[in-house]
């Protein structure tokens, strides 16, 4: 277990097929869930849940201080993905109360897919989401989807049908008709996904890494990559190189020049 300092505040994150939501929040570009209110969320006792979890060699938590909903500061244990993941599965659905079984069920089938949607793919909707919810996400895709009108000119067109397309499958819950090459790809991401880095790490070689697949790029393709506006993990617009995943080989081939002997395979 690892602790942190510095209150942060976290993401509620709704879960499809239940009324409640797990409270979410990034650890080193990665999710990590408040498992307190997980468990009040089930029904079953967190004391107990710590214990189980505390005893278990997969499981990851760090201790981090939280803005509670009433505004003070609370210690709060949260555990990752892969956690989360497993630690479900060890709930049985036939021995709690009844009442609350298909919130289990629910969140045992549904809870890991909602995080990585919230934080990797800007929402998850809930398929028993009102009129009036469905209603504020589209409101918010219109609004998006200007500034993507606004950017035509200025942000490589293939990037932006790109962000668009994932915009409308956003609204409506679906999957975005997109292939696979287009996805958006920043440096950052591929230095904490693919390549699995720390932050620390991250921090040390992004810029020489940004730098070099920028020579790169213009190296093979013959222009400079476009730039376009990115929201972080705490709401903040940044600008960043607008690639795609159809530029992962070059990433992957400076990687191979620049690291490839000073970090462990992943």
């Amino acid at each position: 277990m690892t602790t942190t300092s510095g209150a942060v505040e976290l993401a509620h994150v709704s879960v499809p097929g239940t009324a409640t939501t797990i409270q979410a929040t990034l650890v080193d570009g990665q999710p990590y869930v408040a498992l307190r209110p997980a468990c009040e969320a089930l029904g079953i006792d967190f004391a107990t849940q710590f214990r189980k979890v505390k005893s278990r060699s997969w499981a990851t938590t760090v201790e981090m201080t939280m803005v509670a909903a009433d505004g003070k500061l609370r210690a709060m244990t949260m555990v990752d993905r892969r956690t989360l993941t497993m630690w479900l599965a060890t709930l049985s659905e036939n021995k709690v109360d009844p009442n609350i079984r298909g919130t289990v069920v629910a969140f045992q089938r549904e809870a890991a897919d909602a995080l990585d949607a919230y934080f990797h793919e800007g929402g998850a909707v809930n398929p028993g989401a009102t009129a009036e919810q469905l209603g504020r996400l589209i409101e918010d895709a219109t609004a998006q989807a200007g500034l993507l009108q606004n950017l035509k000119g200025i942000v490589d067109a293939t990037y932006l049908e790109a962000k668009g397309r994932l915009l409308i499958a956003r609204a409506f819950g679906e999957t975005p008709a997109l292939d696979p090459g287009l996805m958006p790809l920043y440096v950052k991401d591929y230095l904490a996904e693919v390549r699995k880095l720390t932050t620390a790490q991250i921090k040390s070689v992004q810029g020489t890494f940004g730098k070099a697949v920028k020579a790169r790029f213009i190296e093979v393709r013959g222009r400079e990559p476009e730039s376009a506006p990115v929201t972080t993990a705490d709401g903040r617009i940044r600008t960043a190189l607008a690639y795609t995943q159809s530029d992962r080989p070059l990433f992957d081939e400076v990687w191979a020049d620049l690291y490839a002997d000073k970090f462990p395979a992943v």
